[in-house]
This record gives structure tokens, C-alpha cells and sequence, in this order.
């Protein structure tokens, strides 16, 4: 039996689970339901016998993301595809299609958004492998879920009959149905012949091009033409950005799928979310005999039906008298809003975006290939932060013309070269790193060097970097 190759669309930044997600750390990486990220979930769902390596799908900024996640669940990717610029599903899920049609064109492949919930992995794949021989006969097969209420904020499937919640095999799909109000969302659910879209796609690599070839054509003329003049760097692939530049940017559903005749779709009954909205998260997550969801650091005093999530362990949220509320505190953002209200985090970004707060889009911990680092505090002309570099790391060997920088090692044991001097630095040492000054600091050791940088100088924006050499290929 052939591989079923899992392809994972984790590109997105979306803004709806604001603070939490940003554009900088959208929400697929974040740990929202669970000890693992949305994206790392998802990739354990898609494994195990039957399935090959993931191919994955994203954004630049995200490339290192993906690697450490997945090296994280011993998942590592069989391709990373980069795409040059966002153009929604279509292209991303055409664009694996080929890469692996270029490999086997009969290979079997399903897409899936690496930010979805589906607790029950074995059911998942169960609902898979009943729907496999219908996509290996040549069917586009979508997955269907069974509704457990009359939803707005999801797209619908109609079933040319009704479902009666034993199906072993797919169904014939009747139409797509665009997300509907809400008395429409009542009857289709009172029918039983509707079921929530949930984005999930089978089909062989050979079937969908095809399908890209009777409805969007420039479309599958343009991807071929990113693919082939795709270019390996270190661990991804970087799609041609040149005929990249010119694809539409439309979703799968609209550009394919609401126009091939071949689509059968597989109901899941099990229990999915998308996390679209904090009153998705506080759905999806149990609730204590109030009603309340809430995370490590949050308590709540004579609270109902409450989301309450602190996500930092010296950060305390406390709800006293709370009805239908989410209260998510961050280091550096609050929100607070009523559940019903809570699909309009996008509103709160965009005021915030034209306001020029850095927390529209950013954290103030930022994740970096060889670690990460947060601001401490800043001022005028300095700036403090708490730099982390992870084992058999190293920062670029480089330098900066408007500041000077002072470390301090706090945790860990560092290999620093500064000019032509290399020294080995322990907790307590610190050094000073003059204005135009090249200088790295490598891990060699077992565990985390942890080193406390002050800046100082006229101007301290992360473009003041000239790299003269980098582990990582960055410019």
C-alpha cells in the first residue's frame, strides 16, 4: 500500500486569537489546547503507519519555526515549501501537489490547516483510511463535520441525502453552502443533511492538477512555473518568487472545489474546531462545573462561563463576579470582552495597527533560529534584553553602526568572539561590544546559554545588523 502524504498549510497569520497570536507567532505554534502547538497536533495526527513525512507549507519568518516544532515530536518534514508571498490556499495546496507529482503522480496527498482541533487522532484516521480507496479511484474527497449546533462562523457541506451518523464511506456532495445567518445555520442543522467545512481535503497529486487544469488554468501555468524555478536553502525550498508574483490569491474551495464534478465527502463525528475566535477556545476546553475555562495563573471568584488565560507564570488574572467574559493577559497585552463579542479581536488589531503599537503584530519575545529574545525594557537610547540561545546554537557573526552592546552571562557557558579575540564566558562574566565591532556568541554546551544584553546608542532597531557570516543563510 502506498504512503499518504500529509501536506500541512501553516502560512496564515491571523489576528482572531489576539493577544495570544500575532502576526510575528500566529496561533498554529502557539500552545492553545494542549502541552503541543496547534501545528505540532497536527502533525501527529497525520502519522503513523500509512503516512509519509509531512510536506509543509508556510511563510519565510516561519521556516524555523516549522523545523524546531517538528524536531520537537521527532516529525521532521520530508519538504518545507516557502511560499514568496500569502495567496491562500489554492496555490499552497497546487504547489505541493506538483512537488510530489514531479516524485509519483499517482501519490496520495491531504491537505490540511496545521491550526484545526480534532481530539480523537484515531478517529480521525479511521475516517481516513475508510475514504482512502474513493480517493485512490480518482475522487477529490473533502471531510465533513457533523454539527453539534446551528454555527455562522463555518461554511457547509450539503449531502445529496441525509446523514444518519453510520456512514463508512463518503457520500456524494450536493453543494458548497457560504457561511449562512442564523436561522438558515438552524434549519440546515435541523435537516441532517448538512455538515460544517472543515478545510480537509484527499485526493491523489494527479487528480487535483488536473482539476487546477479545467478551472484555473493561469493558475496551475504560474505555480509549475514557481515550482520548477524553485531554489533549495539549507532545510526549506523557496518557491520561484518571479511567477509567484502573479497568482491569484483565492482558496481552494472557491477555485476548485465548488467546481469539480468528482468531490464525495467523508463525515467525521467526532469532535473538530478551527479555534477561530477565544469563544471557539472556551467551547473546545473544559469547563469547571461553573462553566469556567481557566488557565495556570487565573482564578476566578463566583465567575460563570468565563474564559480566564494568564499566559505568563508572574502574571496572576483574576475574575471576581464575571458572567460570559474573556479575559486573555499577556506581558505586554490585555484583552477583555464579552464571549459574544469575541470574533471581533480583529477590530481591536487594526485599531491598535493604526495606532502604531507594536503589539498589533509582534511579542515582546521574539523567536529566532538559534533561540529567542525579549525586551526587558527600553528607553530613548537604550534597550535590555534577555537573550536565550538554544544548544549547537550561534548567532550570525556581525555587527552593528549605531550601537554598542554590553553582555552579561547569566545561565550557561558561551563561546564569544569579538574582533579577533575568541574567549570562553561563564555565568557572572560580561564583555563590552563597541559601535562597528564584528561579534558572535556560539553554544557548544548541553544546555541553554542565557545572557542579559544592554544596547546603548542613537539608534536601536533590529536592521542595525550587517551579518558577515550565519548558520542559518540570512541576509
Amino acid at each position: 500500500m502506498s504512503w499518504i502524504h500529509p501536506v500541512l498549510l501553516c502560512g496564515g497569520s491571523g489576528t482572531r486569537l489576539w493577544p495570544v497570536s500575532r502576526q510575528s507567532f500566529p496561533k498554529q505554534f502557539a500552545q492553545i489546547a494542549g502541552e503541543d502547538s496547534l501545528f505540532q497536533a497536527s502533525a501527529r495526527r497525520l502519522s503513523g503507519p500509512g503516512f509519509a513525512a509531512p510536506i509543509v507549507v508556510t511563510a519565510d519568518p516561519f521556516r524555523f519555526i516549522v523545523s524546531e516544532q517538528l524536531e520537537k515530536v521527532a516529525l521532521p518534514a520530508l519538504a518545507t515549501l516557502i511560499e514568496p508571498e500569502p495567496r491562500n490556499t489554492a496555490p499552497a495546496v497546487l504547489a505541493a501537489a506538483l512537488w510530489l507529482a514531479d516524485r509519483d503522480p499517482d501519490t496520495l496527498m491531504i491537505s490540511a490547516p496545521g491550526d484545526h482541533v480534532i481530539p480523537d487522532g484515531d478517529g480521525f484516521r479511521a475516517a481516513i483510511a475508510a475514504a482512502r480507496p474513493v480517493a485512490e479511484a480518482g475522487a477529490i474527497v473533502t471531510f465533513g463535520i457533523t454539527p453539534d449546533r446551528a454555527e455562522t462562523g463555518y461554511g457547509y457541506l450539503e449531502l445529496a441525502e441525509v446523514d444518519d451518523g453510520a456512514a463508512e464511506a463518503p457520500r456524494r456532495l450536493e453543494r458548497f453552502i457560504e457561511k449562512p445567518d442564523a436561522a438558515r445555520a438552524e434549519d440546515m442543522v435541523r435537516s441532517g443533511r448538512f455538515l460544517w467545512n472543515a478545510g480537509l481535503f484527499m485526493f491523489r497529486a494527479r487528480t487535483i492538477i488536473d482539476a487546477f487544469g479545467r478551472h484555473a488554468p493561469d493558475m496551475l501555468r504560474q505555480v509549475t512555473q514557481s515550482v520548477r524555478g524553485a531554489r533549495s536553502d539549507l532545510h526549506v525550498t523557496r518557491l520561484c518568487s518571479h511567477a509567484w508574483s502573479g497568482v491569484r490569491a483565492i482558496s481552494i474551495d472557491h477555485a476548485i472545489m465548488e467546481k469539480a464534478d468528482c468531490l464525495q465527502v467523508m463525515p467525521y463525528h467526532g469532535r473538530w474546531t478551527d479555534l477561530g475566535s477565544w469563544q471557539a477556545v472556551w467551547q473546545a476546553s473544559r469547563c469547571d462545573k461553573d462553566g469556567n475555562v481557566l488557565s495556570a495563573h487565573a482564578t476566578a471568584i463566583e465567575c460563570e462561563n468565563t474564559l480566564l488565560r494568564s499566559e505568563h507564570e508572574g502574571l496572576e488574572l483574576v475574575g471576581i463576579g464575571l458572567t460570559d467574559i474573556v479575559a486573555i493577559a499577556t506581558p505586554d497585552a490585555v484583552l477583555v470582552a464579552q464571549r459574544s463579542q469575541a470574533q471581533r479581536v480583529g477590530e481591536a488589531v487594526a485599531a491598535l495597527r493604526a495606532d502604531g503599537a507594536h503589539q498589533a503584530t509582534a511579542f515582546a519575545r521574539d523567536h529566532r533560529p538559534w533561540g529567542w529574545y525579549e525586551v526587558l525594557a527600553r528607553g530613548s537610547h537604550f534597550q535590555v534584553k534577555r537573550i536565550t540561545v538554544t544548544p549547537q546554537a550561534a548567532l550570525s557573526l556581525q555587527s552593528h553602526l549605531h550601537r554598542a552592546e554590553h553582555w552579561v552571562v547569566v545561565e550557561g557557558t558561551a563561546t564569544i568572539t569579538i574582533g579577533e579575540d575568541m574567549r570562553i564566558m561563564c555565568e557572572n562574566q560580561s564583555v563590552y561590544i563597541p559601535p562597528g565591532t564584528r561579534h558572535r556568541l556560539a553554544n557548544h554546551g548541553p544546555r541553554p546559554v542565557v545572557l542579559i544584553e544592554v544596547q546603548t546608542g542613537a539608534y536601536l532597531g533590529e536592521d542595525d545588523i550587517i551579518r558577515y557570516d550565519d548558520l542559518y543563510a540570512r541576509h
